[in-house]
């Protein structure tokens, strides 16, 4: 079950309970009038199935009290009730697979913020990969995936395509356009002091790499990766289900590519950085194509 707490303003009071209380899908009815000070109004607060949620949302919404009052909305771990079972019993379909497309679009706005922690985080990510792809490291290669922050904006573009919300795609390719090259350039700097203080390690200088060559070698296999994460990423992001492991997994495809081009190019070899910079944009491009269709 879903709690919707509402301050409304007290003209809209009788209608709003009139139409909650003859909802089958809502129960817990509680209204309180007169004791909201800031905004001035009436709380009303009701339970209802995760099902009928975004029908719920959308009348309050249209009585325009997201403008006016407020709306928030909490998931209950726990509702032990035959009215509450009742409730979700009267909306078709699985309750725990309901979309409820505020919240998505809540957590996405949330993590798709162009700000400072976000711009730390994905430096951190890349420099950790660019060390992994030095002294070819995979387990520091999944480290960084650990700590790579970018599903939040590829997921923005892929909900803005999908709802046809231009700014919403606007503010994820900000943020994947600003924030990528930055921290390209500080893993650039990085490996260009370790190149000037000769600590590379010979097995990077002779390119002898078994384990993370593949990086900058874009191939069928790193669609297929890339699709995949996007279905999971999908998943992930409307069911709220396991959001830190979709978001290494998204990482495989990314951050290591990102990674790679600084390392190239301090090096001199355009041909590695070229191909590491195909897979980025390849992987860009398919996680947002298959993110907005699964959306849908």
């Amino acid at each position: 079950m879903l709690h919707v707490r509402v301050v409304t303003p007290p003209r809209h009071t009788d209608d709003l309970i009139a139409t909650l209380t003859h909802d089958p899908a809502v129960t817990s009815v509680v209204a309180l009038v007169g004791v909201s000070l800031r905004p001035v109004g009436d709380l009303i607060e009701f339970d209802v199935a995760p099902e009928a949620a975004n029908r719920i949302l959308d009348g309050l919404r249209a009585l325009n009290l997201e403008h006016d009052g407020t709306i928030t909305l909490d998931r209950l771990d726990m509702a032990f009730s035959d009215a509450a079972a009742l409730a979700e019993a009267s909306e078709p379909g699985d309750s725990t697979e309901a979309v409820i497309w505020e919240e998505v679009e809540a957590r996405v706005r949330d993590e798709s913020t162009l700000s400072r922690s976000f711009l730390v985080l994905l430096t951190a990510a890349v420099v950790i990969g660019a060390v992994g792809i030095l002294t070819d490291s995979p387990i520091l290669i999944v480290g960084a995936m650990v700590v790579g922050p970018e599903y939040g904006p590829l997921s923005s573009v892929g909900l803005g395509l999908h709802k046809r919300h231009w700014p919403r795609v606007v503010r994820g390719l900000r943020t994947l356009f600003v924030s990528f090259p930055i921290a390209i350039a500080v893993a650039a700097v990085m490996t260009w002091v370790l190149k000037v203080a000769d600590l590379i390690p010979d097995g990077y200088r002779l390119g002898q790499r078994p384990m993370t060559s593949f990086i900058s070698h874009p191939d069928v296999f790193s669609v297929i990766v890339a699709a995949t994460a996007a279905v999971a990423g999908v998943v992930s992001l409307t069911q709220a289900k396991s959001g830190a492991l979709i978001g290494v997994l998204v990482s495989v495809t990314t951050v290591p590519a990102a990674a790679n081009i600084g390392v190239a190019l301090v090096h001199s070899r355009p041909g590695e950085a070229g191909g590491a910079a195909i897979q980025l944009l390849v992987n860009f491009a398919v996680i947002v194509a298959v993110s907005a269709f699964g959306l849908r």
